[in-house]
């Protein structure tokens, strides 16, 4: 009981703010709810620093709801990623996929050397432009446990090109003649949010978003060999190697292929598809919510310009790379 009394007005914070960004984010599909949260948690930290620090009421739960909820938002999501749905988008689309994926990595990592950018804060920015957005972020943070204001500056940096990308895909796709499932690729492929995804497949035309959010789908499954990855890299670069990989691992990246699997049998019915969707989303809302309290202007001033310089190269490189590809193989 003392221990609830303690996490309480934390939790309640979080899901006040995550709820108010979902309702907003509903209202403002180009900015959406992971942002909206981001953004008001940050407000909170600004107008009430003492009561979100380590001694306030409200930080043992905020606390909390960063630890805790990540995973289960992150298998939820694997919920409404049935395997059978996406099977067939998934082997149309692979090559220009894949192939955007592995060139925005790679750049990530030469751009990320080039500009001396610390290592956990180019990770974050990283995964979240290649792979997910704020999800990817989410199970990248769960992985390396980087310190919170670095996963704030990683979400900022990725709300600010996933406006760009809003305004600046639909009349450039027209521009460029690309038909509605030719777009939708193109906005899956190299738009990082799903949101953001959504909204410019909406603006371009109807069956340009419904294949553009089929395809971020598919793209989203890249979390599970994302964070299998990052946990190998700390095993070799000697931080985990007393530990046995297995007990290593996140419990949640396993849990969440196992929902995938789990919906494409079709063992979850598709009237709980959306529900769980909404919860996920909103889980991932609560959590950004209790990162945003802890950021500070003083930490974005300390991280300086070279974290949202990253964002915006490896941003163009996806949009670049996945036309590229889309005329290779006959998309466009």
């Amino acid at each position: 009981m003392t221990s609830l009394r303690r996490n309480l007005p934390g939790i309640l914070l979080a899901a006040v703010v995550a709820t108010a960004a979902t309702i907003l984010g509903n209202a403002l599909p180009m900015v959406g709810a992971p942002v909206i949260a981001l953004l008001g948690g940050a407000a909170i930290g600004a107008l009430a620093r003492r009561s979100v620090e380590e001694a306030g009421i409200f930080a043992p739960g905020l606390a909390l709801t960063r630890k805790r909820l990540l995973g289960a938002a992150i298998v939820l999501l694997g919920l409404g990623l049935p395997f059978g749905s996406v099977l067939t988008v998934g082997r149309q689309t692979a090559v220009v996929l894949i192939g955007t994926i592995v060139v925005g990595a790679v750049a990530a990592v030469i751009i990320g050397r080039m500009l001396a950018l610390e290592q956990e804060s180019a990770i974050l920015v990283a995964v979240g432009t290649t792979i997910c957005g704020a999800s990817a972020i989410a199970a990248a943070t769960a992985v390396i446990k980087p310190d919170k204001d670095r996963v704030a500056y990683a979400l900022g940096t990725i709300f600010v090109f996933n406006v760009v990308a809003v305004l600046l895909y639909p009349p450039l796709g027209h521009l460029l003649g690309l038909s509605q499932e030719a777009f939708g690729l193109w906005a899956g492929t190299a738009i990082n949010d799903t949101s953001s995804v959504l909204a410019a497949g909406v603006i371009f035309g109807p069956a340009a978003a419904h294949f553009a959010v089929i395809v971020k789908l598919v793209r989203s499954l890249m979390i599970v060999p994302m964070c299998l990855g990052l946990q190998l890299a700390r095993r070799k670069a000697g931080e985990t190697m007393k530990t046995p990989l297995w007990r290593t691992f996140p419990l949640f990246v396993a849990l969440f292929l196992i929902a995938s699997l789990i919906a494409g049998l079709g063992a979850v019915p598709a009237s709980w598809s959306a529900p769980l969707g909404h919860l996920s989303a909103w889980l991932i809302a609560a959590v950004l919510a209790a990162i945003g309290t802890a950021l500070t202007w003083q930490h974005v001033r300390i991280a300086g310009p070279r974290p949202l310089l990253f964002g915006g190269a490896i941003a163009v490189i996806l949009a670049v790379t996945s036309l590229a590809l889309q005329t290779t193989t006959g998309w466009r």
